[in-house]
């Protein structure tokens, strides 16, 4: 559980980061969000869990 607390902690300090940093790229990334189709988003979506479930595992082992 703490690796889980850990996990999300790092989520949140890099995601600070982009927005500390570039703000107005962050803007228009959230922007281009809102004009992409559902099913595009949720093929992102699921390749990026699957991708951080394959770095975990192969880190982890």
């Amino acid at each position: 559980m703490s690796d889980f607390v850990v996990a999300l902690g790092l989520v949140f300090a890099l995601e600070g980061l982009l927005f500390a940093a570039f703000p107005a790229v962050a803007k228009r990334a959230m922007a281009h969000v809102t004009e992409t189709p559902d099913n595009t988003l949720r093929v992102i979506g699921i390749a990026s869990a699957a991708i951080g479930v394959l770095v975990v595992w192969l880190v982890r082992g």
